[in-house]
């Protein structure tokens, strides 16, 4: 059941990411793993993959071990490269600041790396930030402040996001926080600056936030807005989210870089934990695979300006078109009740145009996919016209808790643009231009890879239909 084009764990397990850094012409992506997972041992390190294309992982081992040190293990945090040598490791060092939590009680601590982030070393053994008393203090993500010539800090403190500011990366000082009382607890915070579509550059504030108690997603938050050094003010006291769907957690963004090596201030990608903290170790990849532990697809974010506001739009990462094995050019299909296409696959990239007449619509219109021979198991993805809402509903197939995701839309249009990324453990689905995700854990058979079109209660066009099957060849 290993997916074809996601990102997988080579064995045991894996939660968050960590944000990649771009080193000698190629992305470094970290994450938490446990090689002691299957023998039911605890404990995670960081474990390493490089890409050039951000579909493509090849994985390097482990860079910290884990419990390397009395401090225990290495929880999430970042890394940043100290171009400036202002922690003292070297001009271009790799420095990790990581959550450990001696005695359970959590701090942030410095790791360094002078061999470009292949093997780390503690940079002592006292934390350079220190709890002050309270239960959640952890995953920090740092930033270069180039305006004024210093490092920040967000740093996740139970329901408030703490601001730090630094000259080396050892000696922080508290200058602020943005607090929510109604997100539950914030973890694997992201602070970047980003232009928009219109020219202006605007500050991201997100933060991975859980909203179900409010019938909001637990996925990753954000807010734009105003940041100067010491404080994030937000446009809106609401949150925007970067996905819908029930599996986006702890995701991280980071910088796209040109071949020169220079970033390019307007696009960002995103990856995301395919996973949630509800149900973590229920995957039957377990059994068939001897691991446990997908990501989402990589994401190209950017910011764009409309109802408003600015808000992050979000497409499978443009290299996913050099992954293509078939293409089937299916072009405008009209349908009044079902229609079964002959493409059968566990592995694609399904984009259209849902079309209707919004004076005599349908009720109901979508796809069903990872679809079992008699229909009996499948993800249905669509939109009900009379809520009116999109949807994604992954009760009718094998999945850790059922469900169904649902976001507004406007009926009025006539019109809706999706795409729908399927493998072999997850179905995705990009509604207009991206800004909205629904991202859900699936566990389709063997035998479950039909497609089926349907418009209930009247007629509709999937026009331009288009399916293109994926794989990738590590």
């Amino acid at each position: 059941m290993r997916p074809d084009y996601h990102f997988s764990v080579p064995d045991n397990w894996k939660n968050d990411p960590q944000r990649p850094i771009y080193l000698d012409g190629e992305y470094h992506y970290y994450y938490l793993y446990n090689a002691d997972y299957l023998n039911g041992g605890g404990g995670t390190s960081w474990r390493r993959a490089t890409t050039t294309d951000h579909v493509t992982f090849r994985d390097r081992g482990v860079a910290i071990k884990k419990f390397s040190n009395s401090n225990g293990d290495c929880w999430s945090g970042c890394l940043v490269v100290d171009e400036r040598n202002t922690a003292g490791y070297g001009a271009g060092a790799v420095i990790a600041l990581v959550t450990q939590a001696p005695e359970g009680r959590q701090a942030q601590y410095l790791w360094y790396s002078t061999d470009r982030g292949r093997s780390f070393q503690a940079g002592g053994p006292a934390p350079v930030l220190p709890n002050p008393g309270v239960n959640d203090f952890r995953d920090p993500k740092v930033i270069w402040d180039a305006d004024r010539d210093r490092w920040f800090m967000v740093n996740a403190e139970g329901q408030k996001l703490g601001f730090y500011t630094s000259p080396d990366l050892r000696s922080w000082q508290r200058v602020g926080e943005f607090q929510r009382n109604d997100l539950g607890v914030l973890e694997c915070p992201d602070i970047f600056r980003i232009t928009a579509d219109d020219g202006t550059s605007h500050w991201v504030l997100g933060t991975s936030a859980n909203g179900k108690g409010r019938g909001l997603p637990a996925t990753y938050a954000y807010w734009t807005g105003a940041f100067d050094g010491s404080s994030f003010t937000p446009d809106r006291p609401e949150p925007e989210w970067l996905d819908y769907g029930f599996d986006f957690y702890g995701a991280v963004t980071y910088p796209h870089h040109e071949a020169s090596g220079t970033e390019d201030d307007t696009l960002r990608r995103a990856i995301g934990w395919a996973n949630f903290w509800d149900y973590p170790h229920n995957t039957p990849t377990l059994a068939t695979d001897a691991y446990n532990g997908d990501d989402m697809i990589v994401r190209d974010i950017r910011l764009k300006h409309g109802n408003g506001g600015y808000y992050l739009a979000s497409a499978p990462t443009s290299a996913l078109g050099n992954h293509v094995k078939c293409e089937h050019r299916l072009g405008d299909v009209a349908v009044a009740g079902t229609k079964d296409l002959k493409v059968r696959s566990l592995a694609y990239d399904l984009s259209c145009e849902l079309v209707w007449d919004p004076a005599a619509p349908p009720a109901n219109l979508g796809l069903e996919v990872c679809r079992a021979p008699d229909g009996g198991r499948h993800v249905a993805a669509g939109v009900f016209l009379p809520g009116p809402f999109s949807y994604v509903n992954r009760r009718p197939t094998i999945n850790p808790t059922a469900g169904e995701t649902q976001t507004p839309i406007d009926p009025s249009t006539g019109q809706l643009t999706i795409r729908i990324l399927v493998d072999r453990t997850s179905v995705e689905m990009f509604v207009g231009d991206g800004r909205v995700v629904h991202s859900h854990r699936v566990f389709p058979l063997e035998g479950d890879n039909g497609i089926r079109l349907y418009a209930h209660e009247g007629a509709a066009t999937f026009r331009n239909l288009t399916i293109r099957e994926l794989t990738v060849t590590p």
